[in-house]
């Protein structure tokens, strides 16, 4: 990344404005930043606007996805190794941190790093030296370290596959990026972006019901998702994208359609009786109107077209549902940039 590029953040959403208001904050200081988000969010581009907001803005900001590296190679990518330390290193090489030096580094999918490679990221972290794979001498550097994790650190940590001493290591100031879904207002604006981003020469609009689709859709890739679905129909598009030239599974997203298509899934895969089916199919209804309409029950029966005493029976009756449709559960967790 060449030094002392800008970088623009493309929403205007509420959200993520404040969230952009709260790094342009910090940009004067050097605190390690920890960046929570799903897989396609955007992690990786804030991490570059945290760089070039902050004063190591002309120096170099080196990036690095974790779970990309062999855990057997993590030590000498990181760190640098010494000439003759393994077989194959015929001369000493720098590490990233030492490439990092005076500038910033972006350590990518901290959640995936294994045990064994937490201790020594940690012993970083607390002196700010190291040892290159087979040397003798600490080195010191002046590095700040910005790294995300696609899941809340805290629940690895509950579950023993992460240390809490790291944890708060680089839980200093955290930032939970909100999924596309979250911030539906910013889809035409990215739509756009995207769109002259990809067909320059030429004005590309979307009709209403495409772009209604494309709000509709759940995104779980979020905005890589959403960039690759652009790009993938300003291929095969004339100037006006239709809803017929968006993919199907935008095409015919709807909760209806969703819950219809799992259920059949139920049915077919794992036996599940016609009782059961209709129960799942039901439940799963309930549970999407009363997310839809923001936990008003009123309302969520209204768009169901029935009593508020009948939902209010029906909730109660699915309350402990272990039938749940698997898509809305993992609406409401975290995914992985």
């Amino acid at each position: 990344m060449d030094p002392g590029k800008s970088v623009h953040i493309i929403t205007q959403n509420e959200a993520m404005r404040a969230l952009i208001s709260r790094i342009d904050r910090i940009s004067g200081i050097n605190s390690t930043v920890l960046l929570i988000g799903e897989t396609g969010v955007g992690k990786e581009i804030l991490a570059e606007y945290i760089h070039r907001t902050s004063d190591r803005s002309l120096q170099s900001l080196i990036k690095i996805s974790l779970s990309a590296v062999p855990s057997e190679l993590l030590a000498s990518e990181l760190f640098g190794y010494e000439k003759g330390a393994f077989t194959g290193a015929r001369e000493s090489r720098k590490g990233l941190f030492e490439l990092a030096h005076t500038g910033s580094i972006f350590l990518d999918d901290i959640d995936d790093v294994p045990l064994e490679m937490q201790v020594k990221l940690l012993r970083f972290l607390e002196n700010r030296e190291f040892r290159r794979v087979g040397g003798t001498v600490p080195i010191p550097v002046d590095v700040r370290i910005i790294s995300a994790s696609k899941v809340p650190l805290e629940d690895i940590v509950k579950r023993k596959s992460f240390r809490e001493d790291l944890f708060y290591r680089l839980n200093v100031i955290p930032f939970i990026i909100p999924p596309l879904r979250e911030r539906i207002d910013d889809i035409p604006l990215l739509t756009e972006y995207f769109a002259r981003h990809f067909s320059p020469d030429k004005k590309i609009i979307f009709s209403p019901e495409a772009m209604t689709a494309l709000m509709s859709y759940n995104w779980p890739g979020n905005v890589r998702e959403l960039r690759n679905v652009i790009q993938r129909v300003i291929a095969f598009s004339s100037d006006v994208v239709r809803k017929t030239d968006l993919p199907p599974e935008i095409i015919y997203n709807s909760a209806i359609n969703q819950i219809v298509h799992a259920c059949k899934s139920c049915f077919l895969s794992k036996h599940m009786k016609l009782p059961d089916v209709v129960r799942c199919v039901e439940s799963n209804l309930v549970f999407e109107a009363l997310k839809k309409a923001g936990g008003n029950q009123s309302e969520a029966a209204r768009s169901l077209q029935i009593s508020l005493s009948t939902f209010r029976d029906k909730l109660a009756k699915y309350a402990d549902s272990s039938l749940k449709f698997a898509p809305f559960q993992k609406e409401n967790s975290h995914g992985d940039t």
